[in-house]
């Protein structure tokens, strides 16, 4: 009886995990020696997690558990469903977007109720001969509502045309601020948004030797880009983990490895997610899905810039500015075009 309350708490414990347990892309096991003097192994799927209880000495009991996984992860959420955070900074950096938008549309109506005027008065001068006299300035009246009517409705659809593109891009930045991380010091689990006017981060989405590549080139910048708060997220799209070599054999070297170590700090979890959200950069800017790519995000979270290939670490010490120091926060803003 107490090997089976034991048995029961344990899967508890692997049904919490099966978030991180979806993410990976087949089986894996492992064992552990119980209170109760027994061995118990776990082999864990993304749809199948088995518990089998053995004694020390490998003489199996009659406890075999399989669960299944009932539910299945929460689907993607639509990229054309606009986040209430997006429609506030939206409108943060578009404060008289509405009002404009607003008397365009009065505009619109004033003039087309005006061309609706015309165009009676038109047709009754036309069909009485005394007023033949008329038909000339009611045109050029009739001519100045369909103008204007026209102009307006081109700025009315040019502004609402600008807001969908910018509600898209900050809704995808949303997306973005909500993809989890991990802080390889601590093995914290944050997100994106959480390093806020913090840091600036840098995401590099690519092989395992694409990943490798960038950080051996990053390592003469290593000193310039810490100083401006960048944190580079390597992101191997392969599933192969990249080896990052920090040297430490002497004093100096220890010094550059920790400044390294500060560069390259954190991981993505919940690959899925991350996979998920960068194919859908790719597919909106022509990429192929197998090019290697990069990120980089201001200090306020929005994206500063993306490319194909490696990251120009030169041109980001060149161009950004150092987050401490005499500058900071005169230059804060000061982080490019978005």
């Amino acid at each position: 009886m107490a090997t089976l309350v034991s048995s029961q708490a344990y899967i508890y414990h692997c049904h919490l995990s099966k978030r991180a347990l979806i993410q990976t892309k087949g089986p894996y096991s492992f064992r552990r020696l119980s209170r109760h003097n027994h061995i118990e192994r776990c082999e864990l799927s993304p749809r199948t997690w088995t518990l089998t209880i053995s004694r020390k000495h490998h003489q199996p009991l009659s406890l075999n558990t399989v669960c299944f996984a009932a539910d299945e992860p929460s689907p993607p959420s639509s990229s054309s469903e606009i986040s209430a955070d997006a429609r506030i900074r939206s409108e943060v950096l578009s404060p008289f977007r509405s009002v404009r938008m607003f008397f365009y549309l009065a505009f619109i109506a004033s003039a087309s109720l005006g061309g609706l005027i015309a165009t009676s008065r038109l047709i009754g001068a036309l069909a009485n001969p005394s007023r033949s006299g008329e038909v000339l300035e009611i045109v050029k009246g009739l001519g100045i509502d369909v103008g204007a009517a026209s102009l307006f409705a081109f700025l009315y659809f040019r502004e609402n045309k600008t807001k969908n593109a910018q509600m898209a891009r900050l809704s995808r930045e949303e997306n973005l601020a909500k993809l989890k991380m991990r802080v390889e010091e601590n093995n914290k689990v944050i997100s994106v948004g959480d390093l806020r006017g913090i840091a600036r981060l840098v995401i590099c989405a690519g092989p395992g030797g694409y990943i490798e590549e960038a950080f051996k080139r990053s390592k003469e910048f290593t000193q310039g880009l810490v100083e401006r708060g960048v944190v580079v997220v390597a992101y191997a799209t392969d599933g192969n983990t990249p080896i990052l070599e920090f040297d430490e054999t002497d004093s100096e070297d220890e010094e550059m490895s920790q400044s390294r170590r500060r560069l390259w700090r954190v991981a993505p979890v919940f690959v899925s997610d991350w996979e998920r959200w960068i194919d859908e950069q790719k597919k909106l800017a022509g990429v192929s899905s197998d090019s290697p790519v990069y990120l980089s995000l201001r200090l306020d979270g929005r994206v500063r810039g993306s490319g194909v290939g490696y990251p120009p670490w030169q041109a980001f010490v060149a161009q950004l500015p150092p987050v401490k120091g005499i500058w900071t926060g005169l230059l804060d803003g000061m982080d490019g075009r978005v």
